[in-house]
């Protein structure tokens, strides 16, 4: 069996012990908190706060996901073609703005809680998207796409018969990038009231309890490390598919 095949199983028995049983880790992490302090983080569920984490990070990836792909198709054909540097633009304005930034702006009009870290979150992972999509809409095989012209499909056929499906492991690869990110920003939303794993993490620093810090900082980082192989071994399955059915056409 190979070193992943070990470590994956392991890195997962981990993270569940550690969202489900916290206090397993108590003799580990008390050498880490103040004297007469609290060891273990109580006063939200880890469970409940990595839920509410992770689903901000699959709305906003989600609905940057549709929106950066829209945009790809639309500026990838050419009566669109006009407009991807103004799309460009949009997509650049979330890497350009700080998600903190961004909160500060968001708060005022959608007030406190999920609202503001979404919007951040969604900003934030439109540019990744997008430009792979782009990329995989743009090196398209040659052969195939006449192939598919000549057998009389219609434009929106070869779109969502040919186009996408082959341009979907680099697509993938953008959303992976896009999430991974989304999954340490997301941290910042407990700044302004979202419940996600930085609430941990910012209770440890503002009672300077490094036992907080740790235990929020590893869920998030055992996450974004099991995510980002569960895409991984994704994208090699749907790029040897494609391998596959491009070697018997």
């Amino acid at each position: 069996m190979s070193f992943g095949k070990l470590l994956r199983p392991a890195l997962v028995a981990l993270l569940l012990a550690l969202v489900l049983r916290p206090t397993w880790f108590i003799p580990l992490f008390r050498p880490l908190a103040p004297a007469g302090g609290p060891v273990i983080y109580e006063r939200a569920s880890l469970l409940s706060l990595s839920l509410s984490h992770l689903g901000l990070v699959a709305a906003a990836s989600a609905a940057a996901t549709v929106v950066a792909v829209t945009m790809a198709i639309l500026v990838t054909r050419p009566a669109g073609a006009a407009f991807r540097p103004l799309s460009r633009t949009i997509t650049n304005v979330g890497q350009t703005f700080p998600p903190v930034a961004v909160l500060a702006l968001a708060v005022p009009a959608l007030g406190f809680g999920a609202g503001p870290t979404l919007v951040a979150l969604f900003l934030y992972g439109l540019l990744p998207i997008f430009e792979n999509a782009i990329t995989g809409l743009t090196t398209l095989p040659v052969a195939t796409m006449e192939a598919a012209r000549g057998i009389g499909l219609s434009r929106l056929q070869i779109l969502l018969r040919v186009e996408l499906p082959l341009a979907l492991p680099v697509i993938l690869t953008g959303i992976r990038l896009s999430v991974v990110i989304a999954l340490g920003t997301a941290t910042i939303g407990s700044t302004v009231a979202a419940r996600t794993l930085g609430e941990v993490i910012i209770a440890g620093l503002l009672t300077n309890n490094t036992a907080f810090v740790l235990q929020g900082g590893l869920i998030v980082g055992l996450f974004a490390v099991l995510i980002y192989d569960a895409m991984v071994q994704l994208e090699r399955h749907l790029s040897r598919r494609m391998d596959s059915a491009s070697s018997l056409s």
